[in-house]
C-alpha cells in the first residue's frame, strides 16, 4: 500500500508540463533503462523528438518501442569516447541537430579509495568525463550557431557528499562538473544552458544491484531518505525537462540535487 505521500506525488506523473521544447532534437545517453529511460520518456511526452543511446541495441530498440512519442534507438557506448565523434552527426542525419544533450554514463565499479588498479581509474575517466567531453564537442557549434541549446549531466550526489565504497564515481564526477561549470560560464551568452543533476537513490536496477534486490533498496529509502521511498525514473525526467526548457533559461552552471532530502549539506 502507498504511503499518502507517495499516492499524491505519483499522480502527477505522465502530467505535461507545457515547457516549450516540443519538436526541440534531443539525444539521451543511456537511455535503454533506468534513469536514462526515464529522462527519455518525458522528453517525448513533452513532444520533443528524441534520440535514445545504448551500447546494447537489443535493449536500445526495445526501449523505442516502449517509450510513446517520436523516439529512435541508437547504438552508442560511453565507455568508448572515441566512438562517440560520429553519434551526432548520424542523430542529425535522421531526426535534425541536436539541441539537447543529456550526458548519462552510468556509474564505474564499487570500492574504496585504493581498491582500484590505473586502468579502472582510466575507464572512470573515459566514461564519466571524456564521453561527455566528446559529445558536447560535437554538438556545440551547432547549439551556438542557433543561438539555443541544453545540456543536462546526468551526475551524483556524491559531487556534493562522497559517498562510501564509490571512490571512483566521487572522484570523477566531480572532475566533471567542474569541467562543466568552466563551460556554462564560456556558452551562457550563447543561449546555451550547462547544468548537473546530483542523483540521490532512485528505483533502478543500479541501486538493485548495490544491495541485492529492490527490495533492500526500498527499506533502507523508508530508513534513510527524509522523502521515505526511492525516486522514480520519471519524476527523474521531469526535472531534467524542466532545465531543458525554456522556462529554465536563466538556469546554468548549477548542480542541482534530487534525493529526497537525503544529503545533509546545503551547498
Amino acid at each position: 500500500m502507498l504511503h499518502s505521500n507517495e499516492r499524491r506525488e505519483t499522480s502527477i506523473v505522465g502530467k505535461t508540463m507545457e515547457l516549450g521544447i516540443a519538436d526541440r532534437v534531443a539525444l539521451v545517453m543511456g537511455a535503454s533503462r533506468g534513469i536514462g529511460r526515464g529522462i527519455a520518456a518525458v522528453l517525448a511526452r513533452e513532444g520533443a523528438r528524441v534520440a535514445i543511446a545504448s551500447r546494447s541495441q537489443e535493449r536500445i530498440e526495445t526501449a523505442a518501442t516502449e517509450i510513446n512519442g517520436e523516439v529512435l534507438p541508437f547504438v552508442a557506448d560511453t565507455a568508448d569516447p572515441e566512438s562517440l565523434d560520429a553519434l551526432a552527426s548520424e542523430v542529425a542525419g535522421k531526426l535534425g541537430p541536436v539541441e539537447i544533450l543529456i550526458a548519462n554514463t552510468g556509474g564505474p565499479p564499487f570500492g574504496g579509495s585504493l581498491d582500484h588498479g590505473l586502468e579502472e581509474w582510466q575507464d572512470a575517466y573515459r566514461s564519466l568525463v571524456l564521453a561527455p567531453r566528446v559529445l558536447i564537442d560535437a554538438v556545440l557549434p551547432g547549439m551556438r550557431e542557433r543561438g539555443w541549446g541544453r545540456i543536462v549531466n546526468v551526475g551524483s550526489s556524491s559531487t556534493r557528499e562522497p559517498i562510501p565504497g564509490l571512490n571512483l564515481s566521487n572522484s570523477h564526477r566531480m572532475a566533471a562538473v567542474g569541467f562543466l561549470k568552466t563551460l556554462s560560464r564560456e556558452v551562457a551568452t550563447d543561449g546555451i544552458t550547462v547544468n548537473t543533476v546530483a542523483t540521490g537513490r532512485f528505483a533502478t536496477e543500479r541501486l538493485a544491484g548495490s544491495d541485492g534486490s529492490m527490495e533492500p533498496a526500498e527499506a533502507a529509502a523508508r530508513n534513510e531518505v527524509p522523502a521515505g521511498r526511492l525516486g522514480q525514473p520519471e519524476e527523474y525526467g521531469d526535472l531534467v525537462a524542466f532545465l531543458c526548457s525554456e522556462r529554465a533559461a536563466y538556469i546554468t552552471g548549477t548542480v542541482i540535487p534530487i534525493d529526497g532530502g537525503l544529503l545533509h549539506s546545503s551547498f
